[in-house]
């Protein structure tokens, strides 16, 4: 089986969506196939593991006899790049979450898809996800969500510059813009990346 290039592998919370405040294990993946400007991740860089090493350094942090209270979070990058059916069954025993832009399909036999787009809905290859999440700042336009794949929910989330504390005021300024949007299209919901108060992973 094929190794995985891997960023980094830690354990914190998830700290935006449904499973916000849920304890986590991620797994950040290399690579990308869109260059966003705001994107907080460097995913030129890791190193290259093999699934079971991956399984191996998880296992450190959560067990699967903890299932599905065990998330194990598949993120980049853009990890549809990399995983697989074949790889994603040997982390059967975890819940197996996926945050994606959408852009290819995701592995059969991930458990919550997360996906937050950057490009066209039109582009999409996603025929459904578990949530929805759009990053925005102020002036950004979201799609109508009949225009989407159907989901459980559908989140804006304000993009923050920086340091979440050195750069209050645009962040602020982000934050005041979503919940208006939320206020006026109330089948969003407003989605804030409370990791980045907290000043965690």
């Amino acid at each position: 089986m094929k190794s995985l290039k891997v960023v980094e592998i830690f354990h914190s919370i998830q700290g935006e969506g449904r499973n916000v405040g849920r304890s986590a294990v991620f797994v950040r993946l290399s690579d990308c196939n869109l260059n966003c400007d705001f994107c907080d991740t460097d995913w030129s860089t890791g190193h290259n593991m093999t699934p079971i090493e991956i399984l191996e350094e998880v296992q450190k942090y959560s067990s699967p006899a903890d299932y599905p209270n065990n998330l194990l979070i598949w993120t980049g990058g853009e990890p549809t790049l990399q995983l697989t059916n074949e790889i994603i069954e040997i982390f059967s025993g975890y819940y197996n979450c996926i945050e994606t832009n959408g852009t290819n399909e995701v592995p059969m036999n991930i458990d919550y898809i997360s996906c937050s787009p950057k490009v066209a809905p039109t582009k999409l290859k996603l025929k459904f996800a578990d949530e929805f999440r759009y990053p925005i700042e102020v002036g950004g336009i979201l799609p109508d969500i009949d225009e989407l794949p159907p989901a459980q929910n559908y989140y804006v989330s304000p993009l923050f510059s920086g340091n979440a504390h050195e750069k209050m005021e645009a962040n602020t300024a982000n934050i005041a813009y979503c919940i208006k949007f939320v206020n006026e299209h109330p089948q969003w919901k407003l989605s804030v990346q409370i990791h980045k108060f907290l000043n965690v992973r």
